[in-house]
């Protein structure tokens, strides 16, 4: 089965997202994030053909966090758990980002390459929402 992404990470794209159908168009979905400012840094995104949950949202969520001038980024999945993927150690000690303008703070350890963001994209986009194998991940809802 082909999967279809919306994604999501400027104010009018709550009416209208971008819509992914293509890796390519993934890897250009991040290409625009990079190009935009700081303050909007992370997209969302979500497969259209899930079924919605029984509050009538997205059962799964994946946010791409992205820093063009330390080429690097962040990547957090929301489904039965929420986790970020484990990644190198920040030069910073609060690494936050930013979807449309509010922040998004992610653990010290989540610094990934962006070819890694890319292909873990893919991999969403690929596997229908299914959270990206290619990393470790960390639970964030415990301790």
């Amino acid at each position: 089965m082909t999967y279809t992404a919306e994604a999501y990470f400027k104010h009018d794209h709550s009416d209208k997202p971008i819509i992914v159908g293509t890796p390519e168009q993934m890897d250009a979905v991040i290409d625009a994030l990079l190009a935009e400012p700081f303050d909007n840094s992370v997209a969302a995104l979500y497969i259209r053909e899930r079924p919605l949950n029984t509050a009538g949202v997205p059962d799964h969520e994946l946010l791409i966090a992205v820093n063009g001038i330390g080429r690097v980024g962040a990547l957090c999945y929301r489904g039965e758990v929420t986790s970020t993927a484990k990644g190198a150690a920040s030069k910073y000690d609060d690494v936050v980002y930013y979807y449309m303008g509010s922040d998004r703070p992610f653990p010290r350890d989540s610094d990934l390459p962006l070819d890694t963001i890319r292909q873990a994209a893919r991999e969403f986009l690929a596997t229908g929402g299914e959270r990206p194998s290619n990393l470790q991940w960390q639970d964030l809802s415990t301790p």
